[in-house]
């Protein structure tokens, strides 16, 4: 019980939203162009809920109340510095090269690097929680968290419960190799193949729970992590991989999986980042190292261009190079 009470505290209330289109004006916001970008040497210390890469190979950090930052190497942008303080959960650099950043408090904000626009259900967002961005293969920008939206770069598109959309939805958003959409949501793991989604439930015909991740392997496999363990779908029957939550999944460009989580259910104050051997995983058992273990909690993924992973905590962000791990919150930390 004390395990589904510390993971009710990451779920954010969801509201029932409606279907259509609207075409999309974004309101004026007060931002103050006079501010300038924040620089400092140091990462945030407050909770790293995703941490991606754009395409000049700089570290985008999503950083609750902190900000959303961009790490180049030798120090840390706050790019938000202009909108203020917001929830912020997710950061997305599109085909573009325009950055999106997802509150759970003020909808979305989009930055072309020059100024920001702001959507919210004003403009058709379906709520203002927002906790994942994510870009198809035709360029759309789809937006989950209190709700399912699609953006087609001019109106927005709805789906509710009435679409067959579960209640608690958009954790996590990924399109597979075929097409289809896939998203990690409070009833467990759902796909969308254009018209209609599915929910997948395990071997005893019962939802999965508070799924937080997804991703699709090189096989093709979809992995996802729940409250009860980490799981993997070939596409007709689910496999128990481990025990262990999984918050965030990856698969490295060797085939390892990364997840960051609670140790086991019955231990909620420990969470690990934990590596599965990609020549075990597929066995009974496959072997998993402990990189790391906390509290803190341990969040978003990343495996960044040269090989090293970063990972979100709840008081900031960490790298791991092989052999050091770096919290970037002071200057001890970055030794």
């Amino acid at each position: 019980m004390k395990y589904i009470h510390v993971y009710a505290l990451f779920l954010m209330s969801v509201f029932h939203t409606s279907c259509g289109q609207k075409q999309t004006e974004p309101h004026k916001d007060n931002i103050n162009y006079n501010i300038k970008d924040t620089v400092t040497s140091y990462g945030p210390s407050t909770m790293v809920r995703n941490v991606k890469q754009d395409r000049n190979g700089n570290i985008l950090i999503a950083a609750s109340w902190g900000g959303v930052f961009r790490y180049d190497g030798k120090s840390f942008t706050n790019l938000t510095s202009r909108i203020g303080s917001r929830r912020y959960w997710d950061v997305l650099e599109d085909r573009r090269g325009n950055l999106w950043f997802a509150s759970t408090d003020s909808g979305v904000y989009y930055y072309n690097g020059k100024s920001f626009q702001h959507f919210t259900t004003r403009e058709g967002l379906a709520n203002n929680l927002v906790m994942s961005i994510y870009e198809d293969k035709a360029g759309n920008i789809w937006f989950g968290g209190g709700g399912l939206s699609l953006y087609d770069g001019k109106s927005f598109r709805n789906f509710t419960t009435k679409d067959g959309f579960p209640n608690n939805g958009g954790r996590a958003i990924m399109e597979d190799k075929t097409g289809k959409l896939w998203i990690a949501t409070g009833d467990g793991p759902c796909f969308y193949d254009g018209k209609t989604f599915t929910v997948l439930k395990n071997k005893d015909g019962k939802l999965f729970k508070n799924t937080w991740s997804i991703i699709e392997d090189k096989k093709g496999s979809i992995w996802f992590g729940d409250v009860n363990g980490l799981w993997r779908y070939d596409g007709s029957t689910f496999a128990k991989v481990s025990q262990r939550g999984a918050y965030a999944v990856i698969e490295d460009k060797k085939g390892n999986i990364w997840t960051t989580g609670s140790v086991n259910p019955n231990n909620v104050g420990a969470w690990a980042l934990s590596r599965y051997d990609h020549k075990s995983l597929y066995n009974k058992k496959p072997t998993v190292t402990e990189i790391l273990s906390g509290p803190p909690a341990f969040l978003g993924l990343l495996e960044a261009s040269d090989g090293s992973i970063w990972f979100g905590s709840g008081s900031g962000v960490y790298r791991y190079d092989g052999k050091t791990i770096t919290d970037f919150k002071s200057k001890e930390g970055m030794k």
